[in-house]
């Protein structure tokens, strides 16, 4: 039977495909907002108002990606949303209280008077490394299986270290952009800088993906998938190397070529999440539940992919309006 004519088929398939794509835009695009609070140990008082300023249009919907993709396997997926967030308890926990510190830091630090804005300043520091590392050792412990023991935490802290950095890194390309003068110069250095802690990143989940399942050996190292994989890898090792050299060249007169560094980031992000959905694909819990045995019942589906493709729409509407509407150099972020 053609795949496409079968709802236990499709529907999986096109819920796995959102959900994908939801945490692929959050990871982008909330991962530049987190950086810019895990940058801002470097930057000087006026630099962090004008840090905050960059992303105060943006961090509340850059969020939404997030509910929407933990939404859509709860419904979609409800035996994966168990076995998922059940093994993530912990990170999940601390996650959500990095967010919530990080919010309430974001609001009060802009009316807070100067001797308690450093307090709100640290605070917003502390809620961005707490999300961020978090999802990092999500990440981790899920290319391990969902499997808890020393090594496999070890490797999380490794990958949490290594996301954190690479959310700096797109937060420092996002400033390149938005910035001007001291504060544009610095952010070229701390990309360069987050340029080789991504690239590094990259080539531990790389190395340890194949040896924690045969499978995924398989797919990347027998004929013919090894064609099939190889521009992933090739198209990585490309964009770091134009980056680090793009970087070199920045600042550049006319603010010439300031967002393709965001853009290459972008790209970079895309490529490694498609090695991770070519990897565990048709897994949804790693060796343990396909998209298809993980699914609700079609019908059930059919009608949540209704409400999907009426909410989906609406999301991306708001988010260009809100990219387009507040385009271009960043101002200080105020309430008065």
């Amino acid at each position: 039977m053609n795949m496409f004519g079968d709802p236990a088929i499709w529907l999986p398939l096109a819920f796995a495909g959102l959900m994908g794509l939801s945490i692929l835009i959050y990871v982008v695009l909330d991962g530049f907002d987190l950086g810019v609070g895990l940058l801002f140990p470097f930057a000087t008082e006026a630099e962090k108002d004008r840090m905050v300023g960059s992303i105060g249009p943006f961090w509340d919907a850059n969020e939404t990606w997030l509910v929407l993709a933990v939404g859509l396997l709860l419904v979609a997926f409800p035996q994966a949303h168990g076995a998922i967030l059940g093994t993530l308890y912990l990170p999940v926990a601390v996650m959500l209280i990095g967010l919530i510190l990080r919010g309430v830091a974001f609001e009060f630090r802009a009316k807070a008077p100067a001797p308690r804005k450093v307090m709100w300043n640290h605070a917003f520091f502390a809620g961005s490394f707490l999300t961020a590392f978090s999802q990092g050792v999500m990440l981790g412990l899920y290319i391990m299986g969902l499997q808890i023991t020393a090594a496999t935490l070890a490797f999380s802290v490794l990958t949490g270290v290594f996301l954190t950095v690479a959310y700096s890194f797109i937060a420092a390309v996002w400033l390149i952009g938005k910035a001007e003068g001291d504060l544009q110069r610095k952010a070229v250095g701390w990309a360069r800088g987050g340029l080789w802690g991504a690239g590094l990143g990259m080539a531990a989940v790389s190395a340890a993906s194949p040896m924690v399942s045969a499978r995924i050996w398989d797919k990347w190292f027998n004929w013919p998938e090894v064609i099939l994989l190889a521009p992933l890898p090739l198209g990585s090792v490309a964009l770091v190397i134009g980056l680090w050299r793009l970087l070199g060249r920045l600042p550049a007169p006319q603010d010439r070529w300031c967002w393709l560094p965001f853009t290459g980031a972008v790209g970079l992000f895309v490529l490694a999440f498609g090695g991770l959905a070519y990897s565990f694909y048709p897994y949804v819990v790693p060796e343990r539940l396909t998209v298809f045995e993980a699914a609700a019942a079609p019908e059930s589906l059919f009608i949540i992919l209704i409400g999907a493709l009426v909410v989906l729409p609406v999301i991306i509407a708001y988010s260009v309006l809100a990219y387009t509407v507040f385009r271009g150099k960043a101002t200080d972020l105020r309430y008065d």
